[in-house]
């Protein structure tokens, strides 16, 4: 499996992307998006995942996307199935609103999918360039493939990229995001929870532009005090990432992940 590009390999925008440190930010940002969704929140407390590990969501999202990216096809087979069989069982009567929630269930699998694909494409915009217009269409039509490593059929995702942040913004205008216990534990685990020791120095720019980063709505539910001020601080340091980034050594802007199957591939650098 030495040479084995996996689903992606290193001409795709999906590994250009996704590569880049900077766009991890965008997990923290879709984890606060997950969690205003009282049915995903719903399978989080049946796990009790934020009271075990508070991390158990952000690292294994994370390492989801990284696997399915970086490895082999065996690899990120095996990271999807481990993630599917885990799913099974997560169902219930949800205690807030009432309604049932399956963790496979498309609609949910499509905000959770969604809300990372975008949060990816927002930090990498900002911090590393523009994707052009071609770039972001194939950087949805590869997502599709990850999408179906975890059980959401390609029909059940909106076609373009376009379509998926308009399918966003529906769900944000639609009042199915609540506030809820999981969303109240996720957004003090972002603000100020326990932090691993790697992640310390940067997170408190990571939460954040995490929250600053919210959309709108979601300002309002997790009671984000914004300013003009706030904002001009964040542009800043966005601006400043994008500016420093290409001066900086492939270490310090590709995750381990993607420097390893560079590595497996051969060596390769940009």
């Amino acid at each position: 499996m030495q040479g084995d590009p996996g689903f992606f390999g290193p001409d795709s925008v999906t590994w250009q992307v996704n590569r880049e440190f900077t766009v991890l930010f965008g997990g923290a940002r879709a984890l606060l998006m997950h969690a205003a969704h009282p049915l995903v929140s719903a399978g989080a407390r049946q796990t009790a995942m934020y009271q075990r590990d508070p991390w158990a969501r952000l690292i294994r999202t994370l390492s989801l996307q990284n696997a399915v990216t970086f490895g082999t096809r065996a690899e990120a087979q095996q990271a999807a199935d481990r993630i599917n069989k885990l799913h099974r069982i997560v169902k219930g009567d949800d205690e807030v609103t009432g309604d049932y929630y399956d963790a496979l269930a498309p609609d949910l699998l499509l905000w959770v999918h969604a809300c990372l694909e975008v949060s990816s494409v927002w930090f990498f915009n900002r911090t590393v360039r523009p994707l052009q217009p071609d770039e972001l269409e194939r950087y949805h039509q590869e997502s599709l493939i990850a999408a179906e490593l975890v059980l959401l059929e390609r029909e059940q995702v909106p076609p373009t990229y376009g379509d998926l942040e308009d399918y966003v913004e529906g769900v944000l205008n639609g009042g199915a995001l609540v506030r809820t216990d999981v969303s109240d534990n996720v957004a003090e685990l972002i603000r100020s929870g326990p932090v691993p020791a790697a992640l310390k120095p940067l997170w408190q720019f990571i939460s954040f532009a995490a929250f600053g980063t919210l959309p709108r709505q979601l300002h309002e539910m997790y009671e984000v005090e914004w300013s003009p001020a706030k904002q001009r601080l964040l542009d800043f340091n966005l601006r400043l990432l994008n500016e420093v980034r290409p001066w900086l050594p492939q270490r310090f802007r590709w995750i381990g992940p993607a420097r390893w199957a560079a590595a497996r591939l051969g060596g390769i650098s940009s």
